[in-house]
């Protein structure tokens, strides 16, 4: 009998699952439910727009997604539309695969001001995420502040500083590239409370802060060691080694020219957001690196700034009728087993770590034990599922309306963008009517 398996969420980790089972040569029906009418979640909403080519993963994606066993439920959230207990009464196995959609809290005093924003909030912002449309940041700032050293907070300020013509092919939302071509920034900090060797950019992100058209990247010499040392795994010292070669090279990048800065501030741990209301600086805490920890010095120091996006990590949210691990911030389960033909994948599994093709071990795990778990389908699945949400009038989108709201983007498109996005979700319906 067909094993009936449903998929929530349309992220990697989802994908990456459905393709797994899909491979496995058995008998699968598989359905991906969306809480948005747009699938491929973090691929849309979190890679930076200026990275096209890393969206571009959404092909192999849509694969999946146009293969005979596999239909998509977009704009069907679970535990609105449909309960979890009925997910579990109607699929013989369920992957949560809901990633981790809210900020770590800076969590510091002044931290809940207006001008404090999460990195998810921020991103989803430019990024046109329909969550995030009406966040509204006040961009009539000369500084931000941007607290975290990896990935996302180099995207975050990249996103700043950046030209009209080096956004131009890109896909940033109409609302935040107005708001970022008026705004008078020229200064974004970038706070990590140890040292560039722990920082977590990965190399190509941060190479290109060396090559912005009208940005100076600033770099503290006395802060960059003469090698890298500790207990790193082989992959993990080369990458640390380019990355203390490229922040060398910016102490050369010619200034001249450029008027704009990313100051690039390690051994600095923020300890208070300053201002009335609203933030009109931050207070910074000096530290060294002590067993891998970091520790203040009791050496204080403030900025002047006007917004501060903290960049420390995702947190996920509960899901009714699951066990949650408030402290780690994901599901309990035993290596992927969250128990009654649950499973977990990707950051609800593990928490926020990785890159995308970190999510495809996940995958393939989840499929394993599905297969192991259910030798033969005896739930209803999608039939019952496309009843149900029938009877209760909810407005399902396909993968084919899906494909019809992302030709109205792309034919809405003007000069070398890819697509102008829909940035909420009556618009995108409204394509459909």
């Amino acid at each position: 009998m067909t094993i009936k398996v449903a998929i929530i969420g349309s992220g990697p980790s989802g994908f990456y699952t459905a393709d797994s089972l899909l491979k496995s040569g058995h008998d699968v029906e598989i359905d991906i439910i969306e809480r948005l009418p747009t699938p491929f979640g973090l691929i849309r909403g979190g890679v930076a727009p200026d990275h096209q080519t890393t969206k571009k993963v959404a092909k192999a994606y849509e694969k999946t997604a146009l293969n005979d066993a596999v239909a998509y439920f977009g704009n069907v959230e679970v535990g609105k539309d449909v309960s979890m207990d009925e997910m579990r009464e109607t699929y013989d196995a369920v992957v949560l695969a809901v990633g981790a959609p809210t900020d770590r809290k800076l969590g510091i005093p002044g931290g809940d001001k207006e001008g404090v924003y999460g990195s998810a909030d921020f991103v989803g912002w430019y990024n046109g995420h329909p969550d995030f449309t009406d966040l509204s940041p006040d961009l009539n700032v000369g500084a931000v502040a941007v607290v975290g050293v990896g990935n996302v907070a180099i995207d975050a300020a990249r996103v700043l500083v950046k030209t009209p013509a080096e956004m131009a092919a890109t896909d940033i939302a109409d609302h935040a590239s107005k708001a970022v071509q008026a705004s008078p920034l020229t200064d974004v900090y970038l706070f990590g409370r140890r040292g560039p060797i722990e920082a977590k950019f990965t190399n190509v992100e941060l190479r290109e802060m060396g090559k912005l058209e009208n940005c100076m990247p600033i770099v503290h010499a006395d802060q960059l060691p003469d090698e890298v040392t500790g207990d790193w795994s082989d992959r993990d010292q080369r990458l640390k080694e380019r990355n203390l070669a490229t922040m060398r090279e910016f102490l050369d990048v010619d200034p001249t020219g450029k008027e704009k800065n990313v100051h690039f501030e390690f051994f600095a741990n923020p300890v208070e957001v300053l201002g009335g209301d609203k933030v009109e600086g931050l207070r910074v805490e000096r530290t060294k690196v002590e067993g891998g920890r970091a520790v203040g010095t009791g050496e204080f120091f403030d900025i002047e700034c006007g917004l501060v996006v903290a960049a420390i990590g995702y947190y996920s949210i509960p899901i009714e009728g699951v066990p949650f691990d408030s402290d780690n911030g994901i599901v309990v389960h035993q290596d992927g087993r969250v128990g009654d033909g649950v499973y977990a994948v990707g950051w609800i599994k593990r928490g926020p770590t990785g890159v995308i093709g970190t999510n495809k071990p996940d995958g393939e795990t989840a499929a394993q034990q599905i297969l192991e778990d259910v030798p033969d389908g005896t739930k209803p699945g999608r039939e019952a599922l496309t009843a149900m949400l029938d009877e209760r009038s909810v407005r399902v989108v396909n993968y084919a309306g899906w494909q019809q709201i992302e030709q109205a983007e792309i034919a809405a498109a003007s000069g070398e963008a890819p697509r102008r996005k829909f940035v909420n979700v009556p618009e995108m319906l409204a394509v459909l009517e």
